[in-house]
């Protein structure tokens, strides 16, 4: 994971979506008082992603700590054609997230806290499944973790030493 990891600049443009919001209570002996987690994930909409967890004693708040957060751990992903070069599996914690490149047209068959980190990331079409826990927190970090396995043709080649014709053709 960490090959991929990239470093935001100025002209890069994320936009911020909220996955998921986590009203924490603590009872002391003055009464209770509520705390906020937000998990964030951020992207460009066009391979790159990140995400983050925000506590406050507000929403907005925890919001903007959760942009902060996942403005720090930026990764970069392939996306040819709209889709995912290849298969993959992945696995957080309980979660365990299963993708699969779509033709065109297909549309993004992903649900809940998957389908908004690949709409971040700018992924048209993919069939995916998640099994296991549906936690937010770790369907983020087992999709997020899946898409930073991904290699496209010219990243093999580039690996193997060799050129795209055999990459290919064998």
């Amino acid at each position: 994971m960490a090959m991929n990891r990239v470093k935001i600049n100025s002209d890069v443009e994320l936009k911020d979506r909220l996955v998921a919001i986590n009203r924490v209570t603590k009872v002391t002996k003055g009464g209770r008082t509520f705390t906020f987690a937000a998990i964030v994930v951020v992207g460009d909409g066009n391979g790159i992603i990140g995400w983050g967890l925000g506590k406050a004693g507000e929403v907005t708040a925890a919001i903007a700590k959760g942009v902060e957060a996942a403005k720090k751990n930026l990764v970069k992903v392939p996306i040819l054609k709209g889709t995912i070069p290849h298969d993959v599996e992945a696995r957080f914690g309980g979660a365990h997230v299963y993708m699969r490149p779509a033709a065109a047209g297909t549309g993004l068959v992903a649900g809940g806290a998957m389908r908004a980190v690949l709409e971040s990331v700018g992924v048209k079409d993919i069939l995916a499944k998640s099994k296991g826990s549906s936690n937010p927190h770790n369907l983020v970090k087992a999709t997020i973790e899946g898409l930073s396995e991904l290699r496209d043709a010219y990243t093999i080649a580039a690996t193997r030493g060799i050129s795209m014709e055999k990459v290919f053709r064998g």
